[in-house]
Protein backbone atom coordinates (compact mmCIF):
# COMPACT_ATOMS: atom_id res chain seq x y z
CA UNK A 1 0.00 0.00 0.00
CA UNK A 2 1.37 3.54 -1.01
CA UNK A 3 2.03 6.17 1.69
CA UNK A 4 -1.03 8.81 2.25
CA UNK A 5 -0.07 12.04 1.14
CA UNK A 6 0.11 14.95 3.33
CA UNK A 7 -2.79 17.40 3.13
CA UNK A 8 -3.15 19.49 -0.74
CA UNK A 9 -2.49 23.31 0.92
CA UNK A 10 -1.40 26.38 -1.07
CA UNK A 11 2.20 25.73 0.35
CA UNK A 12 2.78 22.22 -0.44
CA UNK A 13 0.97 22.16 -3.74
CA UNK A 14 3.98 19.97 -6.04
CA UNK A 15 4.81 21.46 -9.40
CA UNK A 16 3.55 20.33 -12.40
CA UNK A 17 6.58 18.61 -13.32
CA UNK A 18 7.11 17.07 -9.66
CA UNK A 19 3.44 15.79 -10.25
CA UNK A 20 4.27 14.36 -13.32
CA UNK A 21 7.52 12.74 -12.09
CA UNK A 22 5.66 11.21 -9.36
CA UNK A 23 3.67 9.05 -12.01
CA UNK A 24 4.63 5.47 -11.42
CA UNK A 25 5.17 3.70 -14.93
CA UNK A 26 1.85 1.30 -13.68
CA UNK A 27 -0.54 5.20 -13.40
CA UNK A 28 0.93 6.02 -16.84
CA UNK A 29 -0.40 2.95 -18.32
CA UNK A 30 -3.44 3.54 -16.67
CA UNK A 31 -3.87 6.96 -17.91
CA UNK A 32 -3.22 5.33 -21.15
CA UNK A 33 -5.75 3.08 -20.79
CA UNK A 34 -8.26 5.44 -19.38
CA UNK A 35 -7.42 7.98 -22.98
CA UNK A 36 -8.49 4.77 -25.05
CA UNK A 37 -11.38 3.83 -23.14
CA UNK A 38 -12.97 7.91 -23.46
CA UNK A 39 -12.03 7.35 -27.48
CA UNK A 40 -14.27 4.45 -27.83
CA UNK A 41 -16.80 6.54 -26.05
CA UNK A 42 -16.10 9.18 -28.46
CA UNK A 43 -16.33 7.47 -31.41
CA UNK A 44 -19.54 6.75 -31.06
CA UNK A 45 -20.85 10.51 -30.85
CA UNK A 46 -20.64 13.07 -33.12
CA UNK A 47 -20.00 17.12 -33.14
CA UNK A 48 -23.84 18.17 -32.66
CA UNK A 49 -24.59 15.45 -29.96
CA UNK A 50 -21.20 16.82 -27.68
CA UNK A 51 -22.08 20.85 -28.59
CA UNK A 52 -25.74 19.77 -27.38
CA UNK A 53 -24.57 18.94 -24.45
CA UNK A 54 -26.52 15.09 -24.70
CA UNK A 55 -22.80 13.17 -24.42
CA UNK A 56 -23.53 13.90 -20.79
CA UNK A 57 -25.61 11.89 -19.93
CA UNK A 58 -24.08 9.04 -21.59
CA UNK A 59 -20.56 10.24 -19.92
CA UNK A 60 -22.16 9.60 -15.98
CA UNK A 61 -23.38 6.32 -16.90
CA UNK A 62 -20.10 5.48 -17.99
CA UNK A 63 -18.56 6.71 -14.96
CA UNK A 64 -20.45 5.25 -12.36
CA UNK A 65 -22.34 2.46 -13.89
CA UNK A 66 -20.12 -0.57 -12.23
CA UNK A 67 -17.68 1.72 -10.50
CA UNK A 68 -20.45 2.68 -7.66
CA UNK A 69 -20.62 -0.79 -6.84
CA UNK A 70 -17.23 -1.91 -6.95
CA UNK A 71 -15.53 1.23 -5.33
CA UNK A 72 -16.78 1.21 -2.06
CA UNK A 73 -16.39 1.63 1.68
CA UNK A 74 -14.99 -1.64 1.50
CA UNK A 75 -12.78 -1.09 -1.09
CA UNK A 76 -10.96 1.92 0.44
CA UNK A 77 -10.59 0.09 4.00
CA UNK A 78 -9.31 -3.37 2.28
CA UNK A 79 -6.45 -0.74 0.12
CA UNK A 80 -6.13 1.78 3.12
CA UNK A 81 -5.94 -0.08 6.04
CA UNK A 82 -5.48 2.00 9.44
CA UNK A 83 -5.92 4.89 7.54
CA UNK A 84 -7.79 8.32 8.37
CA UNK A 85 -10.49 9.76 5.42
CA UNK A 86 -8.44 12.51 5.40
CA UNK A 87 -5.28 10.87 4.31
CA UNK A 88 -6.64 8.84 1.69
CA UNK A 89 -8.81 11.82 0.20
CA UNK A 90 -5.45 14.42 -0.22
CA UNK A 91 -3.81 11.57 -1.93
CA UNK A 92 -6.60 10.74 -3.91
CA UNK A 93 -6.88 14.70 -5.11
CA UNK A 94 -3.06 14.56 -5.67
CA UNK A 95 -3.54 11.24 -7.73
CA UNK A 96 -6.36 12.23 -9.79
CA UNK A 97 -4.74 15.69 -10.90
CA UNK A 98 -1.01 13.88 -11.34
CA UNK A 99 -3.46 11.74 -13.97
CA UNK A 100 -5.54 14.89 -15.25
CA UNK A 101 -1.89 16.60 -16.05
CA UNK A 102 -0.77 13.40 -17.96
CA UNK A 103 -3.47 13.68 -20.21
CA UNK A 104 -3.27 17.23 -20.58
CA UNK A 105 -0.27 16.51 -21.74
CA UNK A 106 -1.25 14.18 -24.27
CA UNK A 107 -4.12 16.11 -25.44
CA UNK A 108 -2.35 19.76 -25.96
CA UNK A 109 -1.11 19.03 -29.88
CA UNK A 110 -4.81 19.12 -31.00
CA UNK A 111 -5.87 22.78 -29.37
CA UNK A 112 -6.46 24.44 -31.77
CA UNK A 113 -8.67 27.63 -32.90
CA UNK A 114 -10.35 25.96 -35.64
CA UNK A 115 -11.62 23.09 -33.15
CA UNK A 116 -12.43 25.70 -30.66
CA UNK A 117 -15.02 27.41 -33.16
CA UNK A 118 -16.13 23.49 -33.85
CA UNK A 119 -17.74 23.37 -30.45
CA UNK A 120 -18.43 26.51 -29.32
CA UNK A 121 -20.51 28.24 -31.93
CA UNK A 122 -23.96 27.54 -31.67
CA UNK A 123 -24.84 27.52 -35.53
CA UNK A 124 -25.46 23.99 -36.75
CA UNK A 125 -21.95 24.25 -39.59
CA UNK A 126 -20.10 21.84 -37.83
CA UNK A 127 -19.99 18.06 -39.56
CA UNK A 128 -21.96 15.30 -37.76
CA UNK A 129 -18.30 13.34 -37.87
CA UNK A 130 -15.44 14.78 -35.58
CA UNK A 131 -12.28 15.72 -37.06
CA UNK A 132 -9.10 13.55 -35.60
CA UNK A 133 -8.40 16.65 -33.60
CA UNK A 134 -11.78 17.45 -32.55
CA UNK A 135 -11.59 13.40 -31.38
CA UNK A 136 -8.69 14.26 -29.69
CA UNK A 137 -10.40 17.47 -27.94
CA UNK A 138 -13.42 15.70 -26.94
CA UNK A 139 -11.57 12.81 -25.78
CA UNK A 140 -9.82 15.37 -23.42
CA UNK A 141 -13.44 16.73 -21.94
CA UNK A 142 -14.75 13.20 -21.36
CA UNK A 143 -11.35 12.03 -19.75
CA UNK A 144 -11.50 14.98 -17.49
CA UNK A 145 -15.52 14.95 -16.67
CA UNK A 146 -15.23 11.19 -15.78
CA UNK A 147 -12.05 11.60 -13.21
CA UNK A 148 -13.36 14.44 -11.32
CA UNK A 149 -17.29 12.90 -11.38
CA UNK A 150 -15.19 9.89 -10.10
CA UNK A 151 -13.00 12.12 -7.13
CA UNK A 152 -15.89 13.78 -6.15
CA UNK A 153 -17.50 10.12 -5.62
CA UNK A 154 -14.57 9.33 -4.03
CA UNK A 155 -14.55 11.87 -1.39
CA UNK A 156 -18.06 11.21 -0.63
CA UNK A 157 -17.63 6.77 0.01
CA UNK A 158 -14.24 8.03 2.09
CA UNK A 159 -16.33 10.42 4.58
CA UNK A 160 -19.31 8.04 4.90
CA UNK A 161 -22.14 10.62 2.96
CA UNK A 162 -23.97 7.81 1.14
CA UNK A 163 -24.77 8.74 -2.39
CA UNK A 164 -27.49 6.37 -3.71
CA UNK A 165 -26.47 5.64 -8.11
CA UNK A 166 -30.49 5.31 -8.40
CA UNK A 167 -31.81 8.51 -6.09
CA UNK A 168 -32.15 11.57 -8.89
CA UNK A 169 -31.12 13.65 -5.80
CA UNK A 170 -28.18 12.24 -4.67
CA UNK A 171 -26.76 12.21 -8.20
CA UNK A 172 -28.19 15.57 -8.70
CA UNK A 173 -25.65 16.60 -5.65
CA UNK A 174 -22.83 14.27 -6.90
CA UNK A 175 -22.67 16.22 -10.10
CA UNK A 176 -22.97 19.61 -8.20
CA UNK A 177 -20.26 19.45 -6.37
CA UNK A 178 -18.01 17.75 -8.90
CA UNK A 179 -18.57 20.54 -11.30
CA UNK A 180 -19.94 23.74 -10.04
CA UNK A 181 -17.67 25.69 -8.24
CA UNK A 182 -18.03 29.84 -8.22
CA UNK A 183 -15.12 31.74 -9.13
CA UNK A 184 -15.29 33.28 -5.79
CA UNK A 185 -14.73 30.18 -4.17
CA UNK A 186 -11.64 29.33 -6.22
CA UNK A 187 -9.99 32.61 -5.26
CA UNK A 188 -11.38 32.06 -1.59
CA UNK A 189 -9.72 28.78 -1.63
CA UNK A 190 -6.34 30.22 -1.95
CA UNK A 191 -4.83 27.09 -3.84
CA UNK A 192 -3.69 29.19 -7.04
CA UNK A 193 -1.18 30.99 -5.27
CA UNK A 194 1.37 28.19 -6.31
CA UNK A 195 0.53 28.47 -9.53
CA UNK A 196 1.93 30.49 -12.59
CA UNK A 197 0.23 33.51 -13.30
CA UNK A 198 -0.71 32.86 -16.57
CA UNK A 199 -2.39 29.69 -15.30
CA UNK A 200 -4.50 31.61 -12.40
CA UNK A 201 -5.79 34.01 -14.87
CA UNK A 202 -6.76 31.31 -17.86
CA UNK A 203 -8.11 29.03 -14.20
CA UNK A 204 -9.84 31.97 -13.04
CA UNK A 205 -11.56 32.38 -16.85
CA UNK A 206 -12.29 28.47 -16.55
CA UNK A 207 -14.38 29.34 -13.47
CA UNK A 208 -16.00 32.44 -14.50
CA UNK A 209 -19.10 31.14 -15.83
CA UNK A 210 -20.17 30.56 -11.69
CA UNK A 211 -22.79 27.37 -10.84
CA UNK A 212 -25.29 25.59 -13.03
CA UNK A 213 -28.44 27.85 -12.35
CA UNK A 214 -30.41 25.85 -14.81
CA UNK A 215 -33.41 23.04 -14.76
CA UNK A 216 -31.62 19.63 -13.67
CA UNK A 217 -31.01 18.84 -16.96
CA UNK A 218 -28.46 16.47 -17.65
CA UNK A 219 -27.75 17.81 -21.10
CA UNK A 220 -27.58 21.48 -19.92
CA UNK A 221 -24.59 20.54 -17.13
CA UNK A 222 -22.84 18.53 -20.91
CA UNK A 223 -23.14 21.62 -22.39
CA UNK A 224 -22.24 24.07 -19.90
CA UNK A 225 -19.03 21.59 -18.71
CA UNK A 226 -18.22 21.93 -23.03
CA UNK A 227 -18.47 25.56 -22.45
CA UNK A 228 -15.94 25.61 -20.10
CA UNK A 229 -13.62 23.67 -21.81
CA UNK A 230 -13.61 25.76 -24.92
CA UNK A 231 -12.04 28.49 -23.00
CA UNK A 232 -8.86 26.13 -22.69
CA UNK A 233 -9.14 25.00 -26.18
CA UNK A 234 -9.82 28.35 -27.79
CA UNK A 235 -6.44 30.34 -26.13
CA UNK A 236 -3.98 29.97 -28.84
CA UNK A 237 -1.19 28.60 -28.71
CA UNK A 238 -2.06 27.04 -25.87
CA UNK A 239 1.48 24.54 -25.73
CA UNK A 240 1.78 21.52 -23.88
CA UNK A 241 3.07 23.20 -20.11
CA UNK A 242 -0.03 25.21 -20.09
CA UNK A 243 -2.39 22.23 -21.02
CA UNK A 244 -0.81 20.49 -18.55
CA UNK A 245 -1.25 22.79 -15.83
CA UNK A 246 -4.85 23.73 -16.52
CA UNK A 247 -5.91 20.08 -15.99
CA UNK A 248 -3.71 20.07 -13.04
CA UNK A 249 -4.70 22.73 -11.13
CA UNK A 250 -8.62 22.67 -12.09
CA UNK A 251 -8.51 18.82 -10.80
CA UNK A 252 -7.18 20.12 -7.58
CA UNK A 253 -9.99 22.91 -7.35
CA UNK A 254 -12.56 20.13 -7.86
CA UNK A 255 -11.45 17.68 -5.76
CA UNK A 256 -11.02 20.32 -3.00
CA UNK A 257 -14.58 21.45 -3.47
CA UNK A 258 -15.63 18.22 -2.82
CA UNK A 259 -13.24 17.46 0.06
CA UNK A 260 -15.02 20.75 2.03
CA UNK A 261 -18.75 19.99 1.07
CA UNK A 262 -18.54 16.34 1.89
CA UNK A 263 -16.05 16.62 4.70
CA UNK A 264 -18.14 19.30 6.40
CA UNK A 265 -21.71 17.03 5.63
CA UNK A 266 -19.98 14.32 7.22
CA UNK A 267 -19.28 16.30 10.32
CA UNK A 268 -22.95 17.29 10.90
CA UNK A 269 -23.88 13.80 10.00
CA UNK A 270 -21.41 12.63 12.77
CA UNK A 271 -23.12 15.08 15.48
CA UNK A 272 -26.78 14.29 14.33
CA UNK A 273 -25.09 10.61 15.75
CA UNK A 274 -23.70 11.62 19.13
CA UNK A 275 -27.23 13.69 19.91
CA UNK A 276 -29.14 10.69 19.35
CA UNK A 277 -26.92 8.19 21.07
CA UNK A 278 -26.08 10.48 24.19
CA UNK A 279 -29.96 11.20 24.62
CA UNK A 280 -31.65 10.32 27.47
CA UNK A 281 -34.42 12.34 26.01
CA UNK A 282 -34.89 12.29 22.15
CA UNK A 283 -38.54 13.16 21.98
CA UNK A 284 -37.87 16.21 23.19
CA UNK A 285 -34.43 16.89 21.67
CA UNK A 286 -35.99 16.65 18.26
CA UNK A 287 -38.43 19.57 19.37
CA UNK A 288 -35.88 21.29 21.45
CA UNK A 289 -33.19 21.44 18.26
CA UNK A 290 -36.12 22.16 15.47
CA UNK A 291 -37.26 24.98 18.05
CA UNK A 292 -33.01 26.82 18.47
CA UNK A 293 -32.79 26.11 14.38
CA UNK A 294 -35.86 28.12 13.60
CA UNK A 295 -35.33 31.06 16.55
CA UNK A 296 -33.72 33.63 13.68
CA UNK A 297 -36.41 32.75 11.12
CA UNK A 298 -34.46 30.61 8.82
CA UNK A 299 -33.17 27.38 7.71
CA UNK A 300 -29.74 27.24 6.97
CA UNK A 301 -28.41 23.92 4.61
CA UNK A 302 -26.33 22.82 8.06
CA UNK A 303 -29.33 23.35 9.85
CA UNK A 304 -31.53 21.30 7.11
CA UNK A 305 -29.21 18.44 7.19
CA UNK A 306 -29.17 18.38 11.03
CA UNK A 307 -32.64 17.99 11.34
CA UNK A 308 -33.11 15.31 8.67
CA UNK A 309 -30.26 13.22 10.41
CA UNK A 310 -31.70 13.54 13.43
CA UNK A 311 -35.07 12.30 12.69
CA UNK A 312 -34.13 9.87 11.25
CA UNK A 313 -30.94 8.30 14.11
CA UNK A 314 -33.73 9.12 16.43
CA UNK A 315 -36.07 6.65 14.26
CA UNK A 316 -33.23 4.13 14.46
CA UNK A 317 -31.38 4.54 17.45
CA UNK A 318 -34.77 5.26 19.80
CA UNK A 319 -37.78 3.70 17.84
CA UNK A 320 -39.11 6.90 17.88
CA UNK A 321 -41.39 8.76 15.37
CA UNK A 322 -43.08 11.89 15.98
CA UNK A 323 -46.04 12.83 13.73
CA UNK A 324 -46.79 15.72 14.94
CA UNK A 325 -43.06 17.13 14.81
CA UNK A 326 -43.88 15.73 11.18
CA UNK A 327 -46.77 17.51 10.52
CA UNK A 328 -45.68 20.76 12.33
CA UNK A 329 -45.77 24.11 10.14
CA UNK A 330 -45.25 26.73 12.90
CA UNK A 331 -43.77 25.45 16.19
CA UNK A 332 -44.85 27.05 19.76
CA UNK A 333 -41.95 27.80 22.07
CA UNK A 334 -44.50 27.30 24.82
CA UNK A 335 -45.48 23.74 23.51
CA UNK A 336 -41.69 23.18 23.99
CA UNK A 337 -41.35 24.00 27.41
CA UNK A 338 -44.60 22.28 28.52
CA UNK A 339 -42.66 19.19 26.89
CA UNK A 340 -39.66 19.70 29.10
CA UNK A 341 -41.48 20.48 32.17
CA UNK A 342 -43.23 17.24 32.08
CA UNK A 343 -39.97 15.08 31.90
CA UNK A 344 -38.95 13.82 35.27
CA UNK A 345 -35.64 12.72 35.72
CA UNK A 346 -32.25 14.11 33.70
CA UNK A 347 -32.37 16.53 31.06
CA UNK A 348 -28.93 17.95 30.63
CA UNK A 349 -29.13 16.10 26.98
CA UNK A 350 -31.36 18.74 26.18
CA UNK A 351 -29.10 21.39 27.06
CA UNK A 352 -26.25 19.88 24.88
CA UNK A 353 -28.92 19.36 21.67
CA UNK A 354 -30.14 22.62 21.75
CA UNK A 355 -26.25 24.44 22.30
CA UNK A 356 -25.19 22.14 19.02
CA UNK A 357 -28.11 23.02 16.86
CA UNK A 358 -27.38 26.48 17.68
CA UNK A 359 -23.74 26.50 16.76
CA UNK A 360 -23.67 23.73 13.88
CA UNK A 361 -23.47 26.43 11.01
CA UNK A 362 -21.17 29.14 13.21
CA UNK A 363 -21.51 30.98 16.21
CA UNK A 364 -25.09 31.34 17.81
CA UNK A 365 -27.09 34.67 17.64
CA UNK A 366 -28.64 36.70 20.25
CA UNK A 367 -31.87 34.59 19.39
CA UNK A 368 -30.28 31.27 19.43
CA UNK A 369 -28.68 31.98 22.70
CA UNK A 370 -31.99 33.12 24.69
CA UNK A 371 -33.86 29.91 23.21
CA UNK A 372 -30.76 27.86 25.21
CA UNK A 373 -30.59 29.93 28.03
CA UNK A 374 -34.15 29.23 28.28
CA UNK A 375 -33.84 25.16 28.28
CA UNK A 376 -30.72 25.60 30.42
CA UNK A 377 -33.06 27.43 32.79
CA UNK A 378 -35.58 24.59 32.59
CA UNK A 379 -33.48 21.31 32.19
CA UNK A 380 -31.14 21.74 35.47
Amino acid sequence: MSKPEEAVTPENIPTVDEALGALTDEEKEAVKRDREEMKEFISGLGAREIRSGDWFPKLVANALGTYTREVDWQYFQDKYKGVPADAIVDQRIKMASRFAALEGGLTAGAYTGAVAATFGTAGLAAPVTLTAAATTIAVDLAFLTRLQLRLAHDIAVLYRVHLNPDDPEDMWKLIRVAFSIKSGEVAAEGLLRAAPAVVRAVVKRYYSRGVITAARSLPVVGKFLLQRNVIKIGIPAVGVPLAIALNFYTTIIAGQHARSVFRNEARVIEIAQKMSRSSNNPQAMLWVTWLVILADGKRSDDEALLMRNLVTFAHDHHAITDQGLADLIDIEAQDVWNLLDAIDGDKTDLIDAADRAATIDGPANKRELAIIEEVRLRCV
